[in-house]
């Protein structure tokens, strides 16, 4: 960790595509030169990807939320319960930033807007690409091969949220 690069907090909830999500945003962070760190007082900005799919986790999106708020203060908020972001502006106005699942470009864009990287590029060391931030345990790992869902059945929320069903093609999947 060095001492002249910004620092972001992360929480990351819900399913194993939302943790997919957040190891995206967390790599491209790294690679942007930002530190994560794994508390609200020692980062300059936290940011939390939530679920939205049932009341309880809905529930523990906004309680995660609103820790965040109060240990640290400047928040960015993405996810599933993003989509609907006016349920998250309602409880919690002091967000800087609301975005839906899937908005990886937007939740970086939020973070250097909000705190710019203080560190200064190493043309030799940045030569050597950084691993990918892995949020799962070393001897496994998830594999995203499709998102969303194109059955529109009353009592599910996931098309709402992910949208409709996109995949990939195999031969991506296999390489």
């Amino acid at each position: 960790m060095s001492e002249n690069s910004s620092k972001v907090g992360f929480v990351s909830l819900g399913c194993p595509k939302a943790l997919v999500d957040s190891e995206r945003i967390l790599t491209q962070l790294k690679i942007d030169g930002y530190d994560v760190v794994p508390s609200y007082d020692d980062a300059d900005i936290v940011v939390v990807n939530t679920c939205g799919f049932i009341d309880s986790a809905k529930q523990e999106s906004l309680d995660a939320i609103g820790e965040a708020l109060n240990e640290n203060g400047k928040v960015i908020v993405t996810g599933c319960m993003g989509a609907n972001a006016d349920d998250i502006i309602q409880v919690h106005p002091n967000v800087l930033n609301v975005s839906g699942p899937h908005a990886y470009e937007e939740v970086v864009s939020a973070v250097h807007e909000h705190v710019p990287n203080k560190r200064i590029i190493d043309p030799f060391v940045d030569l050597v690409p950084p691993q990918g931030v892995k949020l799962t345990p070393r001897h496994y790992a998830y594999l995203k091969i499709s998102e969303g869902c194109n059955h529109r059945c009353s009592f599910c929320i996931i098309p709402s949220m992910r949208g409709d069903l996109v995949s990939r093609p195999i031969g991506d999947v296999l390489e």
